[in-house]
């Protein structure tokens, strides 16, 4: 295998208009068309995505719907298929084969859709974004140094989380999600969530996920 099979970049294309959605279409007749919402299931179901495009040879249009909003309307126009977020739609020849919406984005529903449609790809595939684990990094530093309690820094962690729509690799979204477990479980409240030191030493855990990140 040589090293740029190993590198092959991943298309993934930023769809802000209509325009840019018939572009899109056109010039790739198999292809997927993914909206990206305001909270944390837009992370989930991209990084199950992104596990499949490692592997598989998909072009991928990307729509973050509150700010391009007339893009996700004409999609919405094209298909007949309601509006979702997040939401992954498969296109041949500019028509949907194939949708999938919110926590059902899951590997169990994608993966007889690739098998079935999506060519293998000869080698693995790198996902770039421009989003970054940045704010995560000064967050738990701020702990670590003392300027945030256990209580403060979990609120906001939690916080940070429930509401990052970012378009993050599988890996990335396991790791933000070790601290405190699944955000959707706490919409009852942050007294939900229990003792920040429920899940062994706070800070020897914030320092191990701080070194993983990098």
């Amino acid at each position: 295998m040589t090293q740029a099979a190993q590198n092959e970049a991943q298309v993934l294309v930023p769809l802000t208009t209509p325009e840019e959605v018939d572009q899109f279409l056109t010039e790739y007749p198999l292809a997927a068309v993914f909206k990206a919402g305001t909270c944390h299931k837009t992370m989930q179901g991209f990084g199950v995505l992104e596990t499949f495009l490692q592997r598989h040879d998909l072009p991928v249009g990307f729509i973050r719907v509150v700010d391009w909003r007339p893009a996700s309307n004409h999609v919405a126009q094209l298909t007949g298929i309601q509006h979702h977020s997040p939401q992954l739609i498969l296109f041949q020849d500019g028509q949907p084969q194939f949708e999938v919406n919110n926590w059902d984005i899951t590997p169990q529903a994608l993966g007889p859709v690739f098998e079935a449609h999506v060519p293998v790809r000869e080698g693995v595939a790198s996902v770039a974004t421009d989003d970054n684990v940045e704010p995560y990094r000064r967050l738990m530093r701020a702990f670590l140094d003392g300027q945030l309690s256990d209580w403060a820094f979990q609120d906001q962690y939690v916080n940070m989380f429930r509401d990052d729509a970012s378009l993050r690799s599988q890996r990335e979204f396991e790791l933000l999600s070790r601290l405190f477990g699944d955000p959707d479980a706490y919409h009852g409240g942050l007294h939900q969530l229990g003792a920040p030191q429920g899940r062994g030493d706070l800070k020897a855990r914030v320092q191990e996920l701080l070194t993983e990140l990098g």
